[in-house]
């Protein structure tokens, strides 16, 4: 594969130096017209002023010449320098030519011509020269460079400073979306004096398109919030209101009968109940409801005691004091005081731990396939599995409530990922969903220090 060559300027360009650049280059462009202007207009006007001249010296060399026979004011008779269209001009006719030839210290010239008397009489000349004028042209030139030069010099920076504000303002609105996207609803860019929230036209002072775009994120915003929050509400009231009813399916499933029947319907109004569980817990997290309870416990025991509370075969792997490649089966949980426990005692909540780990284990079983393994490194905790892997939308927006994600992750109702991202920020952790290089789904867990 031909690799392509690397542009030489930078892959990302602020935009505080693209308006600048843009502004310097609009204002050399018009300094370049102007000046271009104002030569080609400077330079029409001396040649005119030059060609006014030689007629009017033409008419005077020629009234002195003819009263007494001298010449003055310069005046030639048939000069070898004059021009080839002025050596036959008309009886009586005053022509001028111009004459860009440059003799010695004679720069371009405009000559002016009559014929004396009659048809073979001689032509009287008069050579008017331009190089003072031109001079003086090119004294313009070089003093419009110089004020074009200093103007600009003056202005990059007001350019610079100008959209700097600018970029200041959108990165704000910048870093507000992204606090929104990262789930602070509470974020504002501050850009919605006097804004319109019926859907019209926002308006502010001081109004412009970036007020108008941090108005917008704002009323984004609060519609947003409006949405999760009514959401959240709804959450909260079917998991209470639908408590109460599944306690009592329970209560009547224990009057039944024993038999096949009362073992299906016990399974079904166990889920039910469980599922109902799941709710009421995302609700306390998302009002904020739940707190820590800290205590010191060694991070391997805990790990190992909800890896066993779950049922399933599933290998725990520790790699301090035990020896490194130590594994375990999931039937052999520990006690969370016994003194073989590998890994230093850390500070956290063991019931909100257990939790997020049987959380994890089970979405790896019931999503992925065998074999489910747990590793204990420090305080860092990893549940992998061996199956499909998270889908792409997962990774990049997280997991939602009542989705599972790709069919071929299997059934469920997507609450045991949310659970465990809401109870890892209760405890100030960071849990990263990822998938392995060669295949399955990468749970890490990083507890805080």
């Amino acid at each position: 594969m031909r690799l392509l060559p690397r542009p030489w300027w930078p892959a990302r360009v602020p935009l505080r130096w693209k308006i600048a650049a843009l502004a310097a280059a609009t204002a050399c462009l018009v300094a370049l017209t102007v000046g271009v202007l104002v030569h080609l207009w400077t330079a029409g006007d001396i040649r005119d002023r030059a060609e006014m001249e030689a007629t009017n010296s033409v008419y005077s060399a020629m009234d002195v010449y003819r009263r007494t026979g001298t010449l003055a004011g310069g005046a030639e008779l048939d000069p070898a320098e004059l021009p080839a269209v002025l050596r036959h001009p008309s009886d009586g006719d005053r022509r001028v030519a111009y004459d860009g030839h440059v003799e010695g210290n004679l720069g371009p010239s405009v000559w002016g011509a009559q014929r004396v008397d009659g048809p073979g009489s001689p032509v009287l000349a008069v050579r008017i020269n331009m190089s003072p004028q031109l001079h003086d042209l090119r004294r313009l030139d070089a003093s419009m460079a110089v004020a074009s030069l200093v103007s600009l010099a003056a202005a990059l920076p007001l350019a610079v400073y100008g959209a700097g504000l600018v970029a200041r303002r959108l990165r704000r609105v910048a870093e507000t979306a992204a606090r929104i996207s990262g789930g602070d609803l509470d974020a504002r860019t501050g850009g919605r004096t006097g804004a319109r929230t019926d859907g019209g036209e926002a308006h502010a002072g001081g109004r412009d398109e970036v007020t108008d775009i941090a108005a917008t994120v704002d009323l984004m915003a609060d519609s947003l919030g409006r949405r999760l929050r009514i959401e959240r509400q709804f959450t909260a009231d079917v998991a209470h209101e639908l408590r109460t009813p599944v306690g009592g399916l329970l209560a009547a499933a224990d009057l039944l009968p024993p038999g096949e029947t009362e073992d299906l319907l016990r399974a079904r109004v166990r889920d039910l109940r469980a599922l109902v569980e799941d709710l009421l817990e995302i609700s306390r997290l998302d009002a904020g409801a739940e707190a820590p309870v800290p205590a010191r416990v060694p991070l391997a025991a805990v790990v190992r005691e909800a890896v066993a509370r779950t049922g399933l075969d599933t290998e725990v792997e520790t790699g301090e004091r035990g020896g490194p490649g130590e594994t375990e089966g999931s039937g052999e949980s520990g006690d969370f005081g016994g003194s073989g426990e590998s890994g230093d005692p850390v500070e956290t909540d063991p019931r909100r731990l257990e939790r997020i780990v049987g959380n994890l284990v089970v979405n790896a079983h019931r999503h992925g396939r065998t074999p489910v393994r747990v590793t204990v490194a420090g305080r860092t905790v990893v549940v992998r599995d061996h199956g499909p892997g998270f889908p792409a939308d997962l990774l990049l927006d997280g997991p939602r409530r009542f989705r599972t994600g790709a069919t071929e992750r299997g059934t469920g109702h997507g609450l045991g990922l949310t659970i465990a991202l809401g109870q890892a920020r209760v405890l100030g952790a960071e849990l990263r969903l990822d998938n392995a290089p060669d295949g399955g789904a990468v749970a890490t867990l990083r507890l805080p220090l």
